[in-house]
């Protein structure tokens, strides 16, 4: 059965600067690199991304092409964005790029897809319930996950784009030096987000695909090169 998911990916699609392209040039070099294979299997079955709409199946009633539909209209609407100064670092035993600045925009547009999409998420099932619900979610969390079916939006929701799975403790010093090294000539510079996409994992484990891409209709020149 295919999950789909709203993501925000930068480079991907039309109206991009040249800082958003570098920044998925050198993002999809880090996945390829052979000593990194190991430590990046579900950031690669993933994709590229941060989330804005986690995994979710579609609710009885609903389509594929009425979610398409729903997305291109959302984004009809919208003005892009930045992310500003992505660079490398730990968000728990992960690595990811975060951004360094004022995220007001990122955030209500994460927030804006969560409300706006809701409907088209059929209840999770048990075993989204048994990966996602995990003993270490404050109450808060909870609450947001019962209520959304992820506990990490609204209040809780931390903008992220990531690089790696879960790393051993053994291997962090030398993953942060290689991530400090690979983004070095990236690292700080504002990314314009000037689109979204739904991905699709089309069956349980596969890797997922962009499906399709929605540019934002009002875009504005930003050249963050």
């Amino acid at each position: 059965m295919r999950r789909y998911a709203i993501y925000a990916v930068p480079g991907v699609g039309e109206n991009n600067a040249s800082a958003a392209l570098r920044l998925k040039a050198e993002v999809d070099t880090w996945y390829a690199r052979d000593d990194m294979r190991g430590l990046t299997i579900n950031a690669r079955r993933y994709g590229f991304h941060a989330t804005l709409a986690a995994p979710f199946h579609l609710a009885e009633g609903h389509t594929e092409a009425e979610l398409l539909a729903a997305v291109a209209a959302f984004a009809a609407g919208r003005t892009p964005v930045v992310i500003p100064g992505p660079r490398p670092a730990a968000m728990g035993s992960f690595r990811v790029l975060l951004p360094n600045g004022d995220q007001d925009g990122l955030n209500d547009l994460a927030a804006s897809v969560v409300r706006h999409f809701d409907g088209f998420r059929a209840p999770l099932n048990e075993a989204d319930v048994l990966r996602r619900r995990v003993p270490r979610l404050t109450p808060r969390q909870r609450e947001l996950f019962d209520r959304w079916g992820y506990p990490y939006v609204f209040d809780e929701f931390h903008f992220h784009l990531t690089l790696t799975d879960s790393l051993p403790a053994k291997r962090t010093a030398e993953v942060d030096a290689a991530l400090a090294q690979h983004f070095a000539d990236v690292a700080g510079v504002n990314v314009p987000l000037t689109g979204i996409t739904v991905s699709v994992e089309p069956q349980p484990g596969a890797d997922f695909e962009i499906l399709s891409v929605y540019s934002f209709a009002h875009q504005f020149a930003l050249e963050t090169a």
